[in-house]
């Protein structure tokens, strides 16, 4: 199923994301994990791809393994950073060899003192061009609401998102978020500015107060003061900091939906048990 021609058909499109494990006894738990959320009739679940590249042959491999032997609707996460052109268009032309129709393009996350290779790619719309000349995937791209966190300002963010999507994607994610406000206000400027695209909220159930603070100060993402002082109360607690984690991301998905959210994007951090109890508290 191409992605793309899952929206507007009147029901929200449920997703998962899943990372490749870095060996190969952590795959055994994760198709666990795919198994149980599989019970939740999702639209679609993506693999996202190592730093530098350092899984992208896993991610071809678990996209594919998925698809054929879960026999969920996959996506595979591409990125430009540790790969030339040629690379990536081998890679892609693998995955369309294997059935995959859907893609999600990034420019990636760079390394301190990164330099593309010769013939390699650094943004995210040189990539989305890249796979429309050669290739007929659906095409999806990250956004953020919040803007990301290299970009100047906002508006010079806006801008180059709009770059993106005129290159051709057909719909967009979010980077995690945990204030809803964030989210409708960056669709109401995005729209302004052209965008009709959809633009699927990406939601990260916290599991652990110690681990979202570093994701969010590498990705730019807030913490609402109520929530921080939530997780500051449950310190190290981990099953009290699950149950707000469950509790505030519940909470976001019924206003998201609510207000004609086309979907839920769930960072699933390859666990199951969080990302269930929303979806049921939910449907």
């Amino acid at each position: 199923m191409r992605i793309s021609d899952g929206f507007g058909r009147g029901r929200p499109l449920i997703s998962f994301e899943f990372f490749p494990p870095k060996a190969e006894a952590g795959f055994d738990s994760l198709f666990r994990a795919i198994a149980e959320l599989k019970k939740l009739s999702p639209a679609y679940v993506s693999v996202t791809w190592g730093a530098g590249g350092s899984t992208r042959r896993k991610t071809v491999e678990l996209t594919a393994r998925i698809q054929d032997e879960i026999g969920i609707t996959a996506m595979a996460h591409l990125s430009c950073v540790g790969s030339t052109q040629d690379e990536l268009a081998a890679t892609l032309a693998k995955l369309s060899q294997l059935g995959i129709e859907n893609v999600l393009a990034l420019g990636g996350d760079p390394p301190p003192g990164y330099t593309p290779p010769p013939g390699g790619l650094e943004y995210a719309n040189q990539l989305v061009e890249l796979v429309r000349a050669r290739f007929d995937f659906c095409v999806g791209a990250a956004c953020y609401p919040e803007k990301h966190p290299r970009a100047p300002s906002a508006e010079r963010d806006l801008a180059m998102l709009a770059q993106k999507v005129r290159a051709g994607v057909d719909f967009l994610i979010t980077q995690l978020f945990f204030d809803n406000a964030d989210y409708f206000a960056f669709v109401a400027r995005a729209r302004a500015a052209g965008i009709t695209q959809p633009i699927v909220p990406g939601i990260m159930p916290i599991v652990s107060g110690a681990s979202i603070r570093r994701m969010t100060a590498l990705c730019g993402a807030r913490i609402p003061s109520e929530l921080g002082r939530a997780l500051d109360a449950a310190g190290d607690d981990d099953d009290a900091t699950l149950e707000i984690g469950v509790e505030w991301a519940t909470a976001q998905c019924r206003e998201l939906l609510a207000r004609g959210a086309p979907g839920i994007h769930f960072y699933t951090l390859n666990r199951s048990p969080a990302t269930r109890r929303i979806h049921q508290s939910l449907f």
